[in-house]
């Protein structure tokens, strides 16, 4: 094709162009939520979790998460202090945790959480990361309000292609 006299070879960068101005821009977020054992979500989802900035994880889910996936010194390596994120990798797939307080028995901020959250997106994006599996993250023992969370979800993932499954631990029959 000529325009102007010049052959039009930019059309892949006007594709991409168009991809992010107004495809990306009709992000098509999910978050829904499941009853079973976070651990058991598809390798194709990544997880997240919260913890504090000790990386303690002495209780909660996050026994879980270092019983499985250990690591503690390479987490502690990566210095993340309240409103940051650590991050492992495990195969195809990251492992977050979300530091939302300085020390594993105080209690998070909402504000903590979001700035985490936002690493977590900025990771997430660097790293093509579309599914993301997590329990109602700080609403366990850490007491947050999982209207308020899942509100906070939505405002720093809402422009993002991304499905988020939340897992609602139910334990087995018989315990």
């Amino acid at each position: 094709m000529l325009l102007a006299g010049r052959r039009l070879t930019a059309l892949p960068q006007l594709r991409e162009a168009f991809r992010k101005g107004f495809v990306l821009g009709m992000a098509s977020y999910k978050i829904s939520e499941v009853d079973g054992d976070l651990f058991s979500a598809p390798k194709t989802h990544s997880l997240a979790h919260c913890v504090g900035a000790d990386l303690a994880m002495g209780a909660g889910i996050a026994v879980q998460f270092k019983k499985i996936y250990g690591k503690v010194d390479e987490l502690r390596a990566q210095n993340a202090a309240s409103g940051e994120v650590a991050v492992l990798k495990d195969e195809d797939r990251y492992i977050y945790y979300l530091v939302t307080k300085p020390q594993s028995w105080g209690k998070p901020t909402y504000e903590s959480l979001q700035a985490s959250l936002e690493q977590m997106r900025d990771h997430m994006r660097e790293n093509e990361v579309d599914k993301l599996a997590i329990p109602k993250i700080g609403c366990g023992i850490d007491g947050l309000e999982w209207d308020r969370v899942s509100k906070l979800l939505e405002y720093v993932f809402g422009q993002e292609d991304l499905e988020i499954v939340v897992y609602n631990f139910v334990p087995p029959q018989g315990q």
